[in-house]
């Protein structure tokens, strides 16, 4: 069982951060034994997105910085091991599209926001981020998160299928752990070539942007 832990700040998506990430995937995936993957922030954070401020000054790179942006989100959903997202607390536009291209979610129940905030900040979705959303929800609660910006909390994330389970925070990381203790010794080359094909059209939206 992998633990990535995200950080212990807001987790926005620095390049170095990114980076990051990419080095801890190359692990999971690369790891010869049976394997499955939690991601989970520390503190008052699971991921608060883009980092906006690093874009603002470097407004050139702005195509290369989606690009990148996009392949973390294709390589997650497509990860050829068991992934879940334990979202310890706020999940924001593109953090929040992170633990939506796991394969599953556990949200603290007493604290956080799981939340698409691009309605209330002008910045609409592209159309690989939209295609990552809209294949986890159904049509009415893609709706009712992706053009309201409405902040969910664990109960009611769960109640509107952005999440599938909540814990408290004590318990958070034993539940999300438990949910893919079972499915570690699934075979990497089988059980990426499903996702691959699960999840086609939305890999091909987003790097069809890179």
């Amino acid at each position: 069982m992998f633990v990535l832990e995200l950080g212990a700040d807001e987790n926005r998506f620095s390049p170095d951060w990114l980076n990051s990430v990419h080095g801890m995937l190359d692990t999971v995936s690369g790891h010869g034994g049976p394997a499955a993957l939690v991601t989970v922030g520390q503190r008052k954070f699971y991921s608060n997105g883009l980092d906006l401020e690093w874009l603002v000054a470097h407004a050139e790179e702005t195509q290369s910085y989606v690009r990148d942006v996009h392949e973390l989100f294709a390589r997650v959903l497509t990860l050829p091991v068991p992934t879940v997202a334990a979202v310890n607390g706020h999940a924001f536009g593109a953090g929040a599209m992170l633990a939506m291209a796991h394969d599953a979610r556990v949200m603290r129940a007493d604290r956080g926001y799981f939340c698409f905030p691009e309605a209330d900040i002008n910045i609409p979705f592209t159309p690989g981020m939209a295609a990552l959303i809209q294949s986890k929800l159904t049509p009415a609660s893609a709706i009712a998160s992706m053009t309201t910006a409405r902040r969910f909390g664990g109960p009611e994330a769960k109640h509107a299928g952005l999440v599938d389970a909540v814990a408290d925070e004590s318990e958070l990381l034993d539940t999300a752990c438990e949910r893919v203790r079972a499915l570690a010794g699934k075979d990497k080359g089988t059980l990426g070539a499903i996702k691959n094909t699960m999840f086609a059209t939305v890999v091909s939206a987003l790097r069809s942007e890179s």
